[in-house]
């Protein structure tokens, strides 16, 4: 059905002085599901949140079905067949998963009493459809990839005629990411225009009909995806070629171990890890969600639950009784959770980036510098090439990846010996991820040890000299060299012979 259900002609949004869309054209065919790409900035959020009323446009026009529509909130967008899954977490933690997914019609309801047994049987057909969570359950005391699902679900109890996801994989495991393709597909073969906007060329290529470009807030092209390589999106999207995503690896391999973990045990997540990690090597953490291998990071840093075993940081012996005493020590963790661990979204770049360790920053009194703290963030920004108005501006003012900048910033704010990076260019446009491997590799050749965790396998493999695949919260296998390959890591991770490699 090659029909047109949404068609954008001419649209412009500016934010005062910045103009965020320009003349802005694009078309949706029914039942099509169609990519959007751009780094982050380019105009796809904004052209988004026009589309579901959430803003309006300056100029230009809106035709649903060949006419003229003015979509002036977010609830017309939804009587108009329009549904929008963010791809930032909007669910109330406090609140049962059933009442999250029915909040729409529960406020819409005449009803003077909330029947719970129909909200959780209704929910678990919704479920059936995705993975087991239970709905009776608070929000809180999910995973972000299971919380996720929960937004999903939620879009999928409206009756849809167009349905905006916006990076929807970010937090989800392998499997459950497959099982929302398939279930992407069907509401395609339904009828059911799809918006997918995603920064990893695999899942549009391997799942999308047509994808869209945007840069700088103007439309760069459209093309169908079997008529278009993933490199001509990739430059498209930055205006420049890009040769190479990954920075070079390691040549040599030295024997300075900077850390030596043997028989580290947390009865709850995981149990008799060991590994070192060598000066000058990036060491990559592999597995699905859920397997433990953020728990043991945060186990090495007194993060988080009672570890046993011996950790030593450049041959001496730690004993640490939590996270400061780690930071004390040098070795710092960046959580996979930017927005809601990693950084203070409402305060100036320059707090958050002395945050770690303000007392770097104050006089004897223990007063914040304003000087100090404005020359330590201004060098760092330098040394990672932030994008930023001024260092009093807001941290929620900058683009993600950028923000991610930030995060990484306040980790090198207290000159670490290690860094762990959990998933850490999640929801990172192209350039910037490719900006942030760099970052990586250079850190690593000035001798800080640099661990990072990602479910984006290639980006293990591109960025990585060595992974180590944890399984039910123990290490499964390690690959490096030609053995890095996505299939041998699946295998490690999934298999019941967790030390074989195919």
């Amino acid at each position: 059905m090659q029909d047109v259900i949404l068609k954008i002609s001419n649209l412009s949004k500016s934010f005062g002085p910045v103009q965020a869309l320009r003349g802005v054209n694009f078309e949706l065919r029914r039942g099509e599901i169609h990519a959007i790409a751009g780094e982050n900035g380019a105009g796809k959020s904004t052209l988004m949140n026009i589309i579901d009323g959430i803003l309006q446009p300056n100029s230009g026009q809106i035709l649903l079905d060949g006419e003229p529509t003015k979509i002036s909130s977010p609830t017309m967008a939804q009587k108009l067949g329009i549904g929008f899954v963010h791809q930032e977490i909007a669910l109330c933690p406090d609140v049962s998963v059933a009442e999250n997914i029915f909040m729409a019609a529960t406020n819409v309801s005449t009803s003077l009493m909330m029947d719970y047994r129909k909200l959780e049987h209704d929910a678990r057909e919704i479920f059936a459809q995705l993975c087991d969570i239970d709905p009776s359950v608070l929000v809180r005391d999910l995973s972000i990839s299971h919380q996720q699902l929960v937004e999903i679900a939620k879009a999928l109890t409206l009756d849809c005629r167009i349905l905006i996801l916006d990076e929807p994989t970010a937090a989800l495991t392998e499997a459950e990411a497959q099982t929302l393709f398939g279930i992407m597909r069907e509401l395609a073969d339904r009828g059911i225009s799809i918006i997918y906007i995603s920064h990893r060329m695999v899942e549009i290529f391997d799942n999308c009909d047509r994808v869209s470009v945007f840069r700088d807030g103007q439309h760069i092209v459209t093309q169908d995806v079997a008529d278009i390589e993933p490199s001509d999106v990739v430059n498209a999207m930055v205006g420049r070629v890009i040769d190479n995503l990954y920075p070079h690896k390691q040549e040599t391999p030295t024997e300075d171990i900077i850390l030596d973990v043997q028989n580290l045990t947390e009865t709850r997540s995981f149990r008799d890890v060991s590994f070192t990690l060598k000066r000058g090597e990036i060491l990559g953490f592999a597995g699905l969600i859920g397997a433990g291998r953020s728990e043991i990071v945060k186990g090495i840093c007194a993060l988080e639950g009672d570890v046993k075993g011996e950790v030593r940081l450049e041959g001496e012996t730690l004993s640490l009784r939590d996270y400061p005493d780690s930071i004390a020590k040098g070795m710092v963790y960046l959580s996979e959770d930017r927005k809601g661990d990693g950084l203070f979204l409402d305060l100036p770049i320059a707090d958050n980036i002395s945050a770690l360790k303000v007392e770097q920053v104050a006089n004897r009194s223990g007063l914040i510098q304003a000087d100090s703290e404005l020359q330590q963030a201004e060098a760092l920004a330098r040394k990672l090439n932030l994008k930023y108005g001024t260092m009093r501006d807001p941290v929620s003012s900058l683009s993600g990846g950028n923000q991610q900048k930030v995060a990484i910033a306040k980790m090198l704010s207290v000159n670490p010996r290690l860094i762990f990076l959990d998933e850490p260019t999640r929801g990172v446009d192209v350039g910037a991820k490719s900006e942030i491997h760099r970052i990586l590799r250079d850190l690593a050749e000035e001798g800080v040890g640099i661990v990072v965790i990602s479910s984006e396998l290639p980006e293990l493999i591109g960025v990585c000299d060595r992974v180590l695949v944890v399984r039910e919260g123990q290490i499964s296998g390690e690959v490096s060299g030609s053995e890095m390959t996505e299939e041998n890591i699946m295998h490690l991770a999934s298999v019941l012979d967790a030390h074989a490699v195919a």
